[in-house]
């Protein structure tokens, strides 16, 4: 069959390419993260796999789309002003700024921009790891006003993590105190581990807490935290090389059940 397009879209977070009809209709589409070729129909079959050649890397499954899990009915049930999936690292912040950018002048940066610099930079790359199986949701609003800065969940579990501006800062971290450069140590890992245990009951599932810092000219830790991961932006890829805990399904389910934003009122 000629005048078969392909045509890229985003989908949930996801690439898919659709094949479509000279008239538009989709007869078929790629989704390249599950390897696999859903077909509306089985007339076009050949001319699908034709159109989508190019496009194809290693092998594929070909077939009528899957049966939607539980875990993507309520996700497609979800309205989208309780969604938080399309929040973008640093969300909160973003909107807080233009709703107040403060004076044009000021003698010292807005601390709100070097914290959105962090966050921006954390959360692109934990977003990186969503080929590996991971999710990432960012600026998670608690009740109080508080917020979980990014929630990482994937095949080795959840983490909740917080970031840090901490650009060639020398960074001293004493359980549960943490100085940057001169400024005086306040006690930011109780934040830290407060924020994984409000997850870990919203989700009823363990959260393990994460302080990931940007660009730090040094890091100190005298004695190891407990339970509290320290890393940089550039070690953040360590937390993909956990896996193990849990399955495929169990990570759409708890995905699902964290994008929506009633899931957090009760914590």
């Amino acid at each position: 069959m000629d005048g078969l397009r392909v045509v890229p879209a985003y989908r949930h977070g996801q690439e898919r390419l659709y094949v479509c009809l000279p008239d538009g209709r989709n007869i078929a589409w790629y989704d390249r993260e599950a390897a696999r070729v859903n077909l509306l129909g089985e007339d076009h079959e050949a001319e699908v796999l034709q159109a989508l050649r190019p496009f194809i890397t290693g092998p594929v499954e070909v077939g009528p789309p899957p049966v939607p899990t539980p875990a993507e009915l309520a996700r497609m049930t979800l309205h989208p002003d309780d969604d938080l999936a399309p929040n973008r690292p640093g969300e909160a912040l973003l909107v807080a700024l233009d709703r107040d950018p403060g004076p044009p002048r000021r003698l010292r940066p807005d601390p709100r921009r070097r914290a959105l610099a962090a966050e921006q930079a954390i959360g692109d790359a934990l977003d990186r790891l969503d080929g590996a199986g991971w999710h990432a949701l960012h600026s998670v609003p608690l009740p109080g006003g508080d917020r979980i800065h990014h929630l990482l969940i994937g095949p080795g579990g959840l983490y909740a993590v917080h970031t840090l501006y901490a650009r060639k800062h020398r960074v001293t971290v004493s359980d549960p105190v943490v100085a940057l450069g001169r400024r005086d140590p306040y006690p930011l890992l109780r934040r830290v581990r407060s924020d994984a245990a409000r997850a870990s009951h919203a989700l009823t599932a363990e959260v393990r807490p994460v302080l990931a810092l940007l660009a730090p000219a040094s890091v100190s830790t005298p004695a190891a935290p407990r339970d509290v991961r320290i890393l940089t932006d550039t070690d953040l890829d360590a937390l993909s090389r956990q896996g193990g805990l849990l399955k495929p399904a169990d990570v759409q389910a708890l995905h699902a059940m964290a994008r929506d934003r009633n899931t957090w009122a009760r914590v």
